[in-house]
């Protein structure tokens, strides 16, 4: 397993995500993951599955500081009287005095940048959390956040071979904050397509691996595929012992021509334009 370091934080490159698992399956493909080799678990308020993955996570007979566990405060939450009563919540069902990463888990209009940054501030210093830092932020709100002085580490985004995400990736490089790839393989789209099958073919892999490889060689990125089948949980690690060429990685980059993002709900913030 690759590790990123960023500032004094070292995450495995490969996580577990937990996006649309109810709380019975959370608990098992968590405890399988963990089984499997897994060190990274990511959930969150608003997939109302903290409990499950807490308790996979206390039951598997590893010490807790094994483990890099992320959650997210809910974008309903980032006021100041109702976020630290969410963080508190979280930790409850965690099962856990703390978390290693707390994340502000989209932005919400109605509650300026500099409050919830605040609040996300306290909760580190109140030691809920190791480190903090916030997902699906572009650029423009990610300078109202640096400017509140918070030392974020991530941004959690979606990314994967058919989004182009340039503008947001290079100037995360440039502030030394890692991406954190969710829907890392666009939620299925990249099966079938004929450069991540042909690439794979050469390495004996598949499009998935092809596109974590893809992501993961990248300076400062790590990936959270979630899956909800446990045959499925050892394929996604199993990418450390091939190397893309430079040749290859060209050819993928192409791909976000197309700039297909599958998740943008109503509530999404303005998204940075394509460069």
């Amino acid at each position: 397993m690759k590790n990123i370091t960023i500032k004094n934080a070292t995450i495995p490159a490969i996580g577990l995500g937990t996006f649309q698992l109810e709380n019975e399956l959370a608990r098992e493909i968590t405890a399988a993951a963990i089984s499997a080799g897994y060190r990274h678990i990511d959930t969150a308020q608003a997939y109302k599955n903290e409990s499950g993955v807490g308790s996979a996570i206390k039951d598997a007979g590893i010490d807790r500081d094994e483990i890099f566990l992320t959650t997210k405060v809910f974008r309903e939450r980032l006021s100041k009287k109702d976020f630290m009563p969410s963080v508190e919540d979280s930790l409850r069902e965690l099962k856990t005095d703390y978390v290693d990463l707390l994340l502000i888990h989209w932005p919400n209009r109605n509650v300026p940048v500099a409050e919830y940054m605040d609040q996300l501030m306290e909760a580190q210093q109140k030691g809920y959390t190791k480190h903090i830092g916030v997902s699906n932020h572009p650029t423009a709100l990610l300078d109202e956040v640096l400017a509140t002085g918070a030392d974020i580490i991530t941004n959690q985004v979606e990314y994967h071979p058919l989004i182009n995400q340039t503008k947001l990736y290079t100037y995360l490089r440039e502030h030394g904050i890692s991406l954190t790839a969710y829907s890392p393989i666009a939620q299925g789209k990249v099966l079938g397509n004929p450069v991540l099958k042909e690439i794979g073919e050469k390495y004996g892999k598949n499009e998935v691996q092809v596109s974590l490889r893809w992501l993961v060689q990248q300076d400062g990125v790590m990936a959270i595929p979630r899956t909800s089948k446990t045959e499925r949980l050892k394929d996604n690690l199993n990418i450390f012992d091939f190397e893309l060429s430079t040749e290859d990685t060209a050819q993928i980059d192409q791909l976000k021509k197309d700039n297909q993002r599958v998740v943008n709900p109503s509530f999404a913030p303005d998204w940075d334009q394509v460069v």
